[in-house]
């Protein structure tokens, strides 16, 4: 099943079941105006939103209207909970190496996450607005779980039942004001802003055998400026998985329906120590830092820029036709009006 918010004059948008081919949808407004209030009585809305997108995928709904992902709010506008992982060591590996640092061996065993803002997602077909472009403006591709209620200190054997969608996320981040924050040992606030998430939330099952301990086994595919940036493995060097976040995030607290927990920048070793450009032949990456990082490893400082004003970001995740499953997150930086 897959599931959309599309936008209209209140803050939540209205939700719809889409296709799986995301062309067409149906309004759903007799079961559930939102998809928070779905998550909210999640166990007795859900079947009959099946019922609806099954009857949708065999075209027998006279109702459907044409989907355009333009029209769409991230699937939650906003959210009680957004805490976002690091799932990927190597990711924080690249970082700290960068700085002559290494990482804490309970990196391994403890993940990193923080708390994000989660009043104000961007959607995924609208420009990320910023007052500057000299902040080390940053996109970072990963994925990302929503779940229903979920019980304080719950097992990692256990919470993967709580998994109830998935999406993409661009994962904005102001590399330039992240050290002057950490520095303060308060973590992130002015340097993460509003996140977007993609056009489409969809349920385990829509992904097949690419879905298994608690993982996306597929590609991650960015196009930064209409070139190919990263297609690293989601499924593949993922240290912790989305379960295990999950009752990290829930060890001292109750996790509230809708609440998302992202994966972080997704990130491969692709067999080397640093990782491979796609022109190089590798995977490439799924953030602009990790190519800087290399680098500063390699030749001693950075010469790729972070994003300016005008420039542009695509991530997608396709099936093995080459459909997308989620639908694009497809995005360009603009300086916000005054």
């Amino acid at each position: 099943m897959k599931l959309a918010t599309l936008k209209n004059a209140t803050r939540d948008g209205k939700l719809v079941v889409v296709s799986r081919d995301l062309s067409r949808y149906v309004v759903v407004d007799a079961i559930a105006n939102t998809l928070q209030q779905a998550l909210d009585n999640w166990s007795e809305v859900a079947p009959q939103l099946e019922e609806i997108s099954n009857e949708l995928n065999e075209g027998e709904r006279e109702d459907a209207a044409i989907f355009e992902a333009e029209l769409c709010e991230s699937p939650l506008p906003r959210a009680y909970q957004w805490a976002d992982g690091s799932a990927y060591v190597n990711h924080v590996e690249l970082v700290r190496k960068a700085r002559g640092a290494e990482i804490p061996e309970s990196f391994w065993t403890d993940p990193l996450m923080y708390q994000g803002g989660s009043d104000d997602f961007i959607g995924p077909r609208d420009d990320i607005q910023l007052p500057s472009d000299d902040w080390g403006v940053d996109f970072e591709a990963e994925v990302a779980i929503i779940t229903d209620d979920v019980p304080m200190a719950i097992d990692a054997k256990d919470a993967g039942k709580h998994i109830k969608l998935l999406m993409l996320v661009n994962d904005v981040s102001l590399r330039g004001l992240i050290p002057g924050e950490l520095a303060k040992g308060f973590g992130f606030f002015q340097s993460k802003p509003a996140s977007a998430f993609s056009p489409v939330a969809v349920t385990p099952d829509e992904l097949g055998d690419h879905w298994r301990d608690n993982k996306v086994h597929l590609p991650l595919l960015s196009e930064y400026n209409h070139n190919a940036f990263g297609k690293p493995q989601a499924g593949e060097d993922m240290t912790f998985d989305f379960a295990q976040l999950i009752a990290h995030a829930a060890k001292t607290r109750n996790l509230g329906a809708g609440a998302i927990i992202g994966s972080g920048t997704v990130s491969n070793k692709q067999g080397t120590e640093y990782g491979t450009s796609i022109v190089e032949g590798g995977v490439g990456y799924s953030c602009i830092a990790e190519v800087r990082m290399i680098e500063t490893i390699r030749d001693g400082k950075p010469t790729t820029e972070f994003m300016r004003f005008g420039d542009h970001i695509k991530i997608d995740m396709q099936d093995e036709s080459g459909n997308s499953i989620f639908g694009s997150i497809d995005q360009t930086v603009v300086k916000v009006a005054n």
